[in-house]
């Protein structure tokens, strides 16, 4: 149910959205797992948007601003410190050597270029959260 919501792009209620939360959570601890996932592709990322991106453009700094700033995140870690986790799985030094080269070749270059928005989203947010 949840992934024909995500692909049928409609908005997400409470329960839908603490769900997604939940499946993005288990979807970084298989990714962190070598070999669990084998080869991976783009929809084996837990993008940070709500709607699942089907390529690159669809990640975008409002999309992952919302999606990072859910007031229906687990309150098990505040909003500056979910960030400063994201930016660490996301963050190029760590993803394009432990991730990327696990990705097929045909999705690689969209993958590089998705994360790399999200890297740079994150880490605007945890400077203007600083600045707060």
């Amino acid at each position: 149910e949840q992934e024909r919501l995500l692909k049928a792009g409609k908005a997400l209620g409470k329960q839908d959205t603490i769900r997604l939360f939940e499946h993005h959570r288990g979807q970084w601890d298989k990714l962190q797992i070598s070999g669990v996932l084998g080869v991976l592709m783009w929809d084996d990322f837990p993008w940070p948007v709500f709607k699942r991106p089907s390529g690159p453009d669809d990640v975008t700094a409002p999309y992952i601003t919302a999606y990072m700033l859910s007031p229906l995140h687990p309150a098990d870690k505040s909003a500056k410190d979910r960030i400063k986790e994201n930016i660490r799985r996301w963050h190029p030094d760590r993803f394009e050597t432990q991730l990327l080269p696990k990705v097929k070749e045909s999705d690689r270059d969209i993958v590089r270029d998705a994360a790399g928005t999200v890297v740079r989203v994150l880490n605007d947010l945890l400077r203007s959260s600083t600045q707060e």
